[in-house]
């Protein structure tokens, strides 16, 4: 790193963190130390029928928290699922804030806070610091080793008016407390495990080669990047296996502590437009994106590429030119995407040549984009999108 990178001015946020097996059975505890004594418990059906969830429901009770369940989010939460758990969190006499699951009943949980506290459409908070008061204490329990959700600044909620993701990012949204255990991930099937497990590593990937790096983000981005590639593909062969999925974990939640200061890049602005205008999964997204984001992006950064390349595996000469450490970086993405099974296109999810100029138009008002560490056009958007068909 040049000594003026390393110079200069950088913040570093992330919230307070318990990780490993047993840590969402303190959920209770860490309620009641924040003061709550009726916490709105969002999540989603999926998770809520998992035999591990009454464990965490339970842990309120011993600790003489009362509940009001809100399970009604689905994947890519939208804003009237927002302002609904806020109507249940005001009418309820909730204090506090338990998200379990993955990203969506993250975001969600994150969005019911700061419309709790400020009276505001969730809309209105779209952008930078634009939200004047914090919510209420906010602990969250990821279900998914990928999102990141947990440790990062950023909520992305879908504006169903205008067909598109917003994101939402503020030190507001940050969790007071992030609640991590592996053994609540065991029961993700392989396609799950695998999307969000590249979507992890996609974090990882933009935080590094973002134009906002530092030195703490890249310890951070390079680790994940290393934690992901070995544990993944264990992860999804043996998924009882707890080292695997404490790996993953704890890449996910480097990885997240990497891009929440850092922020993203091209993969994420084209993900939120698809996931915002064709309700695309956005781990799966990101996975199908990557690589060839990757190809146009190379480049504007070709040693910070080499790094992670370097980091994935890959054995790359010490006299090797651009075009050939292009070609083995993505090689060794390729090959570890084609190892755990995330091989889909964008066509096989329904995507067609008539959806690119809208979809080009939402990714580069994303504001992900401003990160990229190459200034793209929409009609280099449009053909990154035509390459991922």
């Amino acid at each position: 790193m040049t000594s003026d990178v390393l110079l200069d001015l950088r913040k570093f946020l992330a919230p307070e963190a318990v990780f490993g097996v047993g840590a969402g059975r303190l959920a209770g505890r860490y309620a009641r130390n924040l003061g709550a004594r009726k916490v709105l418990l969002v999540t989603d059906p999926g998770v809520a029928i998992q035999p591990w969830f009454p464990d965490i429901v339970a842990s309120l009770a011993e600790s003489g928290v009362e509940h009001v369940l809100y399970s009604d989010v689905r994947p890519n939460p939208r804003d009237s699922e927002v302002m609904h758990g806020a109507e249940v969190y005001r009418s309820a006499g909730c204090d506090c804030v338990v998200a379990v699951g993955g990203g969506s009943p993250m975001d969600c949980a994150k969005g019911i806070s700061i419309v709790s506290a400020n009276e505001r459409h969730v809309l209105a908070f779209e952008g930078v610091d634009n939200v004047p008061k914090p919510g209420p204490p906010l602990i969250c329990v990821p279900t998914t080793a990928g999102s990141s959700a947990d440790v990062s600044q950023f909520a992305i909620i879908t504006d169903t008016t205008r067909k598109v993701k917003i994101a939402i990012v503020s030190k507001a949204v940050v969790p007071d407390a992030a609640l991590i255990d592996p053994a609540l991930t065991v029961t993700m099937d392989r396609e799950l495990t695998a999307n969000t497990g590249v979507d992890a590593l996609t974090h990882a990937v933009e935080a590094y080669v973002s134009n906002a790096h530092g030195p703490i983000t890249d310890l951070f981005a390079l680790e994940a990047v290393r934690r992901i590639s070995r544990h993944l593909p264990a992860a999804i062969e043996t998924p009882e296996d707890l080292n695997a999925r404490g790996g993953m974990m704890l890449g996910s939640m480097y990885a997240g502590l990497a891009f929440s200061n850092a922020i993203l890049g091209a993969v994420h602005a084209m993900a939120h437009s698809l996931g915002g205008l064709l309700d695309l999964p956005h781990g799966q997204c990101n996975a199908i994106l990557l690589d060839h984001v990757i190809d146009y992006n190379f480049t504007a950064a070709p040693e910070r590429y080499t790094d992670i390349g370097v980091a994935l595996g890959a054995c790359i000469p010490p006299g090797a030119d651009v075009e050939e450490k292009r070609r083995l970086v993505l090689a060794q993405v390729c090959a570890l995407k084609a190892a755990v099974g995330a091989t889909a296109t964008l066509g096989s999810l329904g995507v067609t040549t008539a959806d690119l100029e809208r979809l080009s138009e939402f990714a580069m008002n994303d504001p992900c984009m401003v990160t990229n560490p190459k200034a793209p056009t929409a009609l280099d958007i449009r053909a990154v999108f035509e390459h991922a068909l």
